[in-house]
């Protein structure tokens, strides 16, 4: 939420300033674990990415199980949650990814995807 509605919401609440720099470094270190598994990679934000891992570095069967070694890579060297979302387009990936927020991992199979439409 804006923060801007946070404080009136709790106006004892305390701001603190972001670190820029620091979230940048976060960013560019779990790319690193990405690259690991493809590169297929398509940034949007500091903290989101897109992933094609249908032909994955680490010969993984599935998609899932990329993406659950990719958040555990990401909880072991850098201390951080992630939260992914796998299915058979970025749309969809997207809304799987919110369904379990924070520090989750939903799957929508391409049989059911039309459920999500």
């Amino acid at each position: 939420m804006p923060a801007v509605t946070a404080e009136r919401l709790c106006g004892h609440a305390v701001f603190v300033a972001p670190d820029f720099a620091r979230y940048k470094a976060a960013s560019q270190a779990a790319r690193e674990i990405f690259g690991r598994h493809t590169d297929s990679i398509e940034p949007l934000s500091l903290d989101e990415a897109y992933l094609d891992v249908t032909e994955n570095k680490g010969d993984l069967p599935t998609a899932t199980l990329v993406a659950k070694a990719i958040r555990r890579q990401i909880r072991d060297e850098l201390n951080l949650t992630a939260s992914a979302g796998v299915a058979p387009n970025k749309f969809l990936a997207k809304i799987a990814s919110d369904w379990r927020k924070p520090n989750g991992l939903f799957v929508i199979q391409p049989t059911r995807s039309r459920g999500f439409c």
